[in-house]
């Protein structure tokens, strides 16, 4: 299983060394990714996975080839599944870098594209039966510049939250922004219901902008939901009936716990089922 790669137009074995010392994904952190669910050789989603791709090239002044389609992209990525024998779901994870170079000038016009595929877990296909504990991470603030909302390997504010939810018995921990609201969790956005409204943080809060995050948006407003996008401060996820998790691999996962406030679920149940399920059976 996954015992290949997608490197600059070859498939290559998973285990071939591809990065210098030179390269400015590792030395600065240089890039972005996506990371896309494949059910049955269908990607839900992919049209929303490209347009912040495109975005967030655009923002980084990074070009990838001009023959780099979404339908090559496809082509690729279900290659690459098969030839690493995945028949079920799959967790593909596509990394965008400028290559090597000093921090003023790359040394190719166009991008590097590493692309993985490893097998997907049957308990991301399904809601989550145990609720999510939750916590802050204290001492880490996201800025809320142009840069926030792109998919970049700029991840040490994720990383030390992930670091912080480990070290305390947490499923996941949530990142502050420089005004002490709620920015996001370190691989998802966040959703809360209160009063019969759905609310989650908008943009401008510094959050990456999640494509499962839009979608939801979109599909719960087209069904007659109460949506907004309004800031989120700790007190108010506290005072909230019902939180969840949303990204494009497992969709929704509840959350149970945020501190000493405890959650249920009746109504992340209904929008699972109703918006969620059907991607898993692309």
């Amino acid at each position: 299983m996954n015992n290949w790669l997608f490197y600059n137009e070859e498939i290559i074995p998973a285990d071939t060394p591809i990065i210098g010392a030179s390269n400015r994904g590792l030395r600065f952190g240089d890039g972005l990714f996506e990371t896309i669910k494949v059910v049955k050789e269908k990607m839900p989603l992919f049209d929303l996975h490209m347009e912040r791709l495109n975005h967030g090239l655009s923002v980084l002044n990074m070009q990838l080839p001009e023959h780099y389609s979404p339908d090559y992209i496809t082509q690729i990525i279900l290659d690459l599944c098969s030839r690493n024998n995945i028949t079920g779901a799959a967790r593909v994870r596509m990394t965008i870098v400028r290559g090597n170079g000093n921090l003023f000038v790359a040394d190719a016009p166009h991008a590097s594209i590493i692309i993985q595929a490893e097998p997907l877990a049957d308990d991301y296909l399904a809601l989550n039966e145990t609720g999510l504990k939750i916590d802050i991470c204290p001492g880490v603030q996201k800025s809320c510049d142009q840069l926030a909302n792109i998919k970049s390997n700029n991840y040490l504010p994720y990383v030390m939250a992930a670091q912080y939810a480990k070290q305390h018995q947490l499923n996941d921990c949530l990142v502050l922004n420089a005004h002490n609201r709620i920015c996001d969790g370190t691989i998802a956005n966040i959703f809360r219901i209160h009063q019969n409204t759905i609310y989650t943080p908008p943009l401008s809060e510094g959050g990456v902008a999640g494509v499962m995050r839009k979608y939801l948006l979109i599909k719960l407003a087209e069904a007659g939901f109460t949506v907004q996008e309004k800031i989120c401060t700790p007190d108010e996820l506290e005072a909230a009936n019902e939180v969840f998790l949303t990204n494009a691999l497992y969709g929704i996962r509840w959350v149970s716990q945020f501190r000493n406030k405890v959650y249920s679920n009746q109504l992340v149940a209904q929008l699972y089922n109703r918006f969620i399920s059907s991607l898993n059976h692309a």
